[in-house]
């Protein structure tokens, strides 16, 4: 068990070492608590920090912390976090890679250690190598590569109509490839989530689990998911923003969640006037001032959309599904209903309203 594999345990000869060594993880887990420790260590901070930590001062234990890792987060069994443990080991791989490819050089440069990545066999480990091409002052990639790796990236210059298209090939900067390189990480790692875990492994990590669920409970589930989707919404909101379009009258609390919720998951406050002005009572300033203050424009807190119990304590908690069973917030139905359903298939509403406005 090589450094290389301790910092890279996503890597094939890394999951090759494991093997070689006659790993037991049914042993493992039961008598080595630094790797259980550190194991626990990665899904928590992923969670809460969107990173897997500080590396263990041992390879051995620490490439041992990361199969162990992917048993707590099959063990938990959470969307959002399967979901967020992939995002941080592969923000983790990104700047670890990017520290140790030279910014100077198309190659990489070894590690002082001798036992260094380089980009060529990054890119050959995940068959990109024949889709990528070096040109003069950066890289070009397929274009059907790049829309598979670009499809979840957030913001608007990963949109294909906002790239340099040529014969058939995206343009990229080296930190665009990078970039592309670390979600080709994530898929590898979101891969076969969750695993079969044997008893006898679950059974020696019921601490464990216990413990990332109950950092999971105490999680503020609200982040930026730009995809707005609205036939995924959960029913709660589904019928709000119904009512909203029909003009009905909408109690404050009522106004709040629904405001909270579309600004969470990447409306802007203007698209958000723009859905209120059929509503009675509707005031341009007041309602934008009310919006502004929810995302924290115009005050010092940023509020999230309320959870399950406070809508049901509201009354607005309505039409349950089975999903609305398994989680304890709006926000987190929405993720996992975005994570559920096939990206083909995903059409953001503002996308489709700017088709109309073009044809308009």
């Amino acid at each position: 068990m090589r450094p290389v594999h301790a910092r890279y345990p996503f890597l094939a000869a890394a999951r090759e070492a494991v093997d070689a060594a006659d790993v037991d993880l049914v042993e493992v887990v039961a008598s080595n608590d630094d790797v259980v420790e550190r194991a626990t260590e990665r899904v928590e901070w992923a969670i809460t920090d969107g990173t897997v930590g500080e590396s263990h001062a041992r390879p051995r234990v620490e490439l041992l912390s990361y199969p162990v890792a992917r048993v707590l987060v099959s063990l938990v069994d959470e969307t959002i976090c399967t979901r967020k443990y992939a995002r941080a080991e592969a923000a983790t791989a990104q700047e670890r890679f990017t520290d140790e490819f030279s910014a100077s050089s198309a190659t990489a440069l070894k590690s002082t250690d001798n036992d260094g990545l380089e980009l060529q066999d990054l890119l050959a480990e995940f068959d990109l190598a024949s889709a990528v091409r070096e040109t003069e002052g950066g890289y070009r990639m397929a274009v059907g590569t790049y829309i598979d790796l670009a499809a979840d990236q957030w913001g608007d210059e990963w949109r294909l109509v906002n790239r340099i298209l040529d014969g058939g090939e995206v343009v990229l900067t080296r930190g665009d490839l990078l970039v592309l390189c670390k979600q080709a990480v994530r898929h590898r790692i979101e891969d076969g989530l969750p695993l079969a875990v044997p008893d006898a492994i679950a059974e020696k990590l019921e601490d464990e689990v216990a413990g990332i669920r109950e950092v999971l409970a105490d999680l503020d589930l609200t982040r930026d998911i730009d995809t707005v989707v609205p036939e995924l919404f959960p029913p709660c909101m589904t019928a709000l923003l119904d009512k909203v379009q029909k003009g009905e009258h909408l109690e404050h609390h009522s106004r709040f969640a629904i405001a909270a919720f579309l600004a969470g998951i990447g409306l802007t406050t203007d698209e958000i006037v723009e859905l209120f002005e059929v509503n009675p009572g509707f005031g341009e300033d007041a309602t934008r001032y009310q919006v502004d203050h929810i995302r924290g424009a115009t005050s010092p807190t940023e509020y999230s959309t309320p959870s399950c119990a406070t809508m049901q304590s509201y009354g607005d908690c309505v039409n349950k599904d089975d999903r609305c069973e398994r989680i304890s917030h709006p926000m987190a139905y929405y993720e996992g209903a975005i994570d559920d359903a096939d990206e083909d298939e995903l059409t953001d509403w503002r996308e489709g309203n700017d088709t109309e406005a073009s044809e308009s």
